[in-house]
């Protein structure tokens, strides 16, 4: 049995239930909510399964108008994004974005890269290591970020 082998430490996956990844990707949503603060760094997006699809938000119009007419895509790699930072649910004036929510922590996204063709992979719950495949596929699709991520890691 050969062991699996990783991409860099420097880069994680996160699985993001659908419709939600979409709105990264397709969108303008760069707040992630989670029950925690998350490190800064690079991460590849994955949309998670479709039997885990959060059903619920396709009723919300903010992201009817973001997903109308796109597929959605499930158990792939869909885009590469950094992550800025973290903060609790609220700012003086409020919430710090139209896709946050309240009473969670508030993960900052930026320089998000939609990939040409979804990777097949499987995801995780928390930040999850990357198969060297998977991430190979993705420099393929995206070969710039090559530049980028030498810089993150020097």
């Amino acid at each position: 049995m050969t062991a699996t082998e990783y991409a860099p430490d420097f880069i994680r996956g996160i699985t993001i239930k659908q419709p939600w990844t979409a709105c990264i990707v397709n969108g303008d949503k760069r707040i992630e909510n989670r029950p925690r603060a998350w490190a800064p760094g690079w991460r590849l997006l994955h949309a998670g399964t479709e039997k885990n699809m959060d059903r619920a938000a396709l009723r919300d119009p903010l992201v009817a108008r973001t997903i109308r007419g796109r597929q959605l895509h499930y158990s792939a790699v869909l885009a590469v994004a950094r992550i800025t930072g973290s903060h609790g649910s609220y700012t003086d004036d409020g919430l710090c974005s139209p896709w946050a929510q309240s009473d969670c922590f508030h993960v900052g996204l930026d320089d998000v890269h939609e990939l040409p063709l979804p990777v097949p992979c499987r995801g995780a719950l928390g930040p999850w290591r990357v198969p060297l495949p998977v991430f190979e596929q993705v420099l393929l699709q995206l070969p710039h970020l090559e530049r980028l991520f030498q810089e993150a890691t020097s």
